[in-house]
């Protein structure tokens, strides 16, 4: 298919789709990523899937802690297997050292109303994990995947469902429990916490000291001053 997000948008606009369903491909023609950028993907070499949720207990200015609760619940799965150098790189990647392993796209069906707030129909959570592809496109300079730090093949389809698990796990505690745990360890996560990095903004590159994510999803940052950065604000210079 070209992509489980697009599939998966397709099967709610045709009454199709049921709350927790996962959708897992085993080749991805046009796989989609962050900021209108693509995910490249070997066949049968990594988990492309998308879980579709009605996460009617938060409203849309709470989207954040949906991603969060995705970028933590996919690190657990991770470490499982590359140890306890994965990291949560903001706002929604998953890292391994300087290596890109995973990324996450969540997409939103909105339903409007006559009267009252903007509701939150569906959120189309898509993921993808690089599992045993070793060769990248040369214009990917950081990917990286499980095959490559463990040296073992893996079967994907068990891994997709293990993946499932971890978030079925995760999404119950904030639906039960809210959003400060969840938060809490996002924040002990961070890819860069306490460490200077560069970033870009415009066309001005600047260093600065990763120091937290807010509970509104900003990175909260020091160079001189304390900021805080909203989604698509600055790029990182890795």
């Amino acid at each position: 298919m070209d992509s489980t997000n697009n599939y998966a948008l397709a099967q709610i606009h045709a009454n199709l789709a049921r709350p927790g369903t996962c959708y897992f491909a085993h080749e991805q023609t046009t796989g989609k990523g962050q900021r209108g950028k693509s995910w490249a993907t070997e066949k049968d070499a990594n988990i492309t899937m998308t879980v579709v949720l009605t996460p009617s207990f938060l409203q849309l200015f709470q989207l954040f802690q949906l991603s969060a609760c995705v970028a933590v619940a996919t690190y657990y799965f991770l470490s499982k297997y590359a140890g306890a150098s994965m990291a949560i790189k903001w706002p929604n990647d998953l890292y391994w050292r300087n290596n890109k392993i995973a990324g996450i796209l969540i997409e939103n069906v909105i339903g409007k109303r006559k009267k009252g707030p903007t509701t939150w129909n569906w959120a189309v959570i898509g993921i993808g994990v690089n599992v045993n592809q070793t060769k990248f496109p040369t214009a990917i300079k950081n990917a990286g995947s499980l095959k490559q730090i463990t040296g073992n093949e893996f079967d994907t389809v068990a891994l997709g469902k293990e993946l499932c698990e971890c978030l079925d796990q995760t999404y119950k505690k904030l639906m039960n429990e809210g959003f400060e745990t969840i938060h809490s360890e996002y924040g002990n996560l961070l890819y860069k916490k306490n460490e200077i990095v560069k970033f870009k903004r415009l066309n001005r590159v600047f260093a600065a000291t990763v120091k937290n994510v807010n509970e509104s999803g900003q990175l909260v940052i020091e160079h001189g001053i304390e900021e805080r950065l909203d989604f698509g604000e600055v790029e990182w210079v890795l």
